[in-house]
């Protein structure tokens, strides 16, 4: 799981893909970076950290140009420890390509081969986000004569990329000097929308709450298969370049990753959180009496609307049994198992009242078990939300 965003506009954008980074930083605290076009020449910065350290104002300065890309990176494949795998990544031919890329590819080590014995090209990481760039670089050269680049060009290096691609992806990219492109897989795993500002600007990320929260106007998801190009003009072009694309997102989007403000193919995030409540709300009628249920509370903190509509329907008090230390960043994506047990105790607290002499449903969303015990007069029922919608498994980056 990443943050990613890509900016087409004729002013200066290293500032709106700064802000645009701080609204997805629950998408990734290991690494962040930002690229800028000014002509036909990139500028990059890009560090281990969180956006507000990474980037100073010196950093800020020596990103110009009215076109960019910027990511906020959770490590799942390669090196969580490497800043040479925070992104974007760049590679000098055809053109000149950054790319950032939101997802996990499946057959990373088959195209990594690909790439050493029959494309020629180099892979320098662990990252299998730099294995993607080639693979659209390859692609792209093929499809290419010249100088010149045309839209139909550019979606058929997707269409090409997808047929050797397996897995999540979520992809924004720039071609020095033409234009910027972005892309989903076939099944759409890993969101991406776009919008436009008032004064024209095209931006594409990976949550809505990123376009709404920099004044702009959230249009539409970027179709599975579907490839958007926008060349430097500011036309926009747009095709669908997978065979047979579906709609299959992860689960765990709307459980647990994206901002409940954000809306994911027509879904809006909160309401798929209520949903998952009047789900749960089936099951535990089925499994436990509710007048045997004394409070419900919630692990915070996106447990919570699922927990409130819970509350709701079996008309059982809610209460608030932890306190949240607000200083403590997303634990799950925290490198190291070591770290994130420590991060948990010193992010968790409980208010030991609203649990003494309780029968207590605890509301997660993410223990994939159903447990029941004793403990110190306290009975304690863990389960898991279940989305209803059929969704391909979970694949995040």
């Amino acid at each position: 799981m990443c943050g990613i965003v890509g900016v087409a506009s004729n002013a200066p954008v290293n500032q709106l893909i700064y802000d645009a980074l701080l609204l997805l930083q629950h998408r990734g605290q290991d690494a962040a970076g930002i690229v800028t076009q000014l002509d036909r020449k990139f500028f990059m910065h890009k560090e281990k950290g969180m956006v507000r350290d990474v980037f100073r104002t010196r950093n800020m300065r020596a990103l110009p140009g009215n076109n960019g890309l910027g990511q906020v990176r959770y490590p799942t494949a390669g090196n969580a420890f490497s800043e040479e795998e925070a992104q974007p990544f760049y590679v000098n031919a055809p053109f000149g390509l950054v790319l950032v890329h939101n997802g996990n590819l499946t057959n990373a080590h088959v195209l990594k081969a690909e790439l050493f014995s029959q494309d020629h090209r180099h892979i320098n990481t662990e990252s299998d986000s730099e294995v993607l760039l080639n693979v659209l670089a390859h692609e792209l050269e093929k499809t290419t004569r010249g100088l010149s680049l045309n839209p139909a060009d550019v979606f058929e290096a997707v269409r090409r990329v997808h047929r050797r691609v397996q897995g999540s992806y979520a992809v924004v990219a720039m071609i020095a000097g033409h234009g910027l492109l972005a892309f989903r897989d076939p099944f759409g795993i890993r969101p991406l929308c776009m919008g436009r500002g008032k004064d024209g600007t095209y931006m594409v990320a990976s949550e809505s709450v990123a376009l709404e929260g920099t004044g702009h106007v959230f249009e539409r998801d970027i179709a599975p298969g579907e490839a958007v190009y926008i060349d430097l003009v500011g036309k926009l072009n747009t095709k669908q370049c997978a065979d047979a694309p579906q709609l299959k997102p992860c689960i765990f989007e709307f459980v647990y990753l994206a901002r409940p403000d954000s809306t994911m193919d027509g879904m809006s995030v909160y309401q798929a959180r209520l949903n998952l409540g009047e789900t749960l709300a089936k099951r535990v009628v089925s499994t436990v009496p509710p007048n045997e249920i004394d409070v419900i509370i919630p692990i915070p903190e996106s447990s919570r609307p699922s927990a409130t509509q819970l509350a709701h329907l079996l008309g059982v008090p809610y209460r608030e049994g932890f306190v949240k230390n607000r200083y403590v960043g997303r634990t799950f994506i925290m490198p190291g198992q070591g770290v994130r047990k420590k991060s948990v105790r010193q992010k968790l607290n409980v208010i030991a009242s609203e649990f003494k002499g309780r029968n207590v449903l605890l509301v997660d969303d993410s223990i994939d078990h159903q447990s029941r015990n004793r403990a110190n007069g306290t009975r304690r029922w863990r389960t898991q939300s279940l989305f209803s919608q059929r969704c391909a498994p979970c694949t995040f980056s």
